[in-house]
């Protein structure tokens, strides 16, 4: 596995004030609204859940109780919450909340580490609507292929695999120290980042019902390829 650690970020000229922000905004809702993932009533009222998107009809339901075939232990699921105002909102707020503190973890990392460049590259009013757009992509994605499910789906990663989409195109050689193999290296980024996508694809076919939304990742990759270039028409060429 590649881990990145870190980019060449000389060529950067502006401070990410968007990137940051959108960390700090990131961090916010899930110590005080979600309460470290432990406010379930908060997360399953906000979560993406594919079959309100497709009906457009908010649904509710009761918390239940469980048991895991193979350990035989029984626990408690909770209900689906109430949305106030239109599902489709879910699509945004489910971007900025996350299910545990490796999760946040994870996607902080990977955009503290891709996103800043992409908002000097495109300024800051583009990178946000840039970084959203593939987030509300990536959420579709996900629903297409999960249309009947009524499992909450929330996380950055898509909006995420977005910016790695759009750098990937615009820095495909970029040095990128990644932990390799307990080694400390530097690849390019097209190394870097076709890892971690070559693997999202791999592990969409070996470990489709472990809860991960490959789907997402896959959908807001290839939405950061396809719209890099159309966000950065009027932007000049950076030396």
């Amino acid at each position: 596995m590649v881990l990145p650690l870190g980019d060449d970020n000389s060529a950067r000229k502006s401070f990410p004030v968007v990137n940051i922000s959108l960390i700090v905004i990131n961090i916010l809702v899930f110590v005080f609204l979600q309460g470290l993932g432990q406010n379930d009533r908060f997360t399953y009222a906000w979560a993406t859940v594919p079959q309100e998107i497709v009906t457009g009809q908010d649904i509710t339901s009761s918390d239940r109780v469980v048991t895991d075939e193979v350990s035989g232990q029984r626990y408690q699921v909770p209900g689906l919450g109430e949305t106030r105002g239109s599902v489709y909102l879910t699509l945004i707020t489910s971007m900025f909340m996350h299910g545990s503190i490796m999760h946040i973890l994870g996607n902080m990392l990977f955009l503290w580490i891709f996103g800043d460049n992409l908002e000097d590259r495109m300024g800051k009013v583009r990178y946000l609507l840039f970084y959203l757009t593939c987030g509300v992509i990536a959420s579709l994605a996900h629903v297409l292929v999960n249309m009947h499910s009524l499992i909450p789906s929330l996380g950055a990663s898509g909006a995420i695999s977005g910016v790695l989409g759009g750098y990937i195109l615009l820095y495909p050689k970029n040095r990128v120290n990644v932990l390799l193999f307990r080694v400390i290296t530097q690849v390019p980024a097209y190394v870097a980042i076709g890892v971690w996508f070559v693997f999202q694809i791999v592990e969409s076919f070996l470990n489709a019902g472990d809860g991960v939304a490959y789907a997402a990742h896959v959908g807001g990759f290839i939405a950061g390829l396809v719209l890099i270039k159309p966000f950065l028409i009027g932007r000049r060429e950076q030396s």
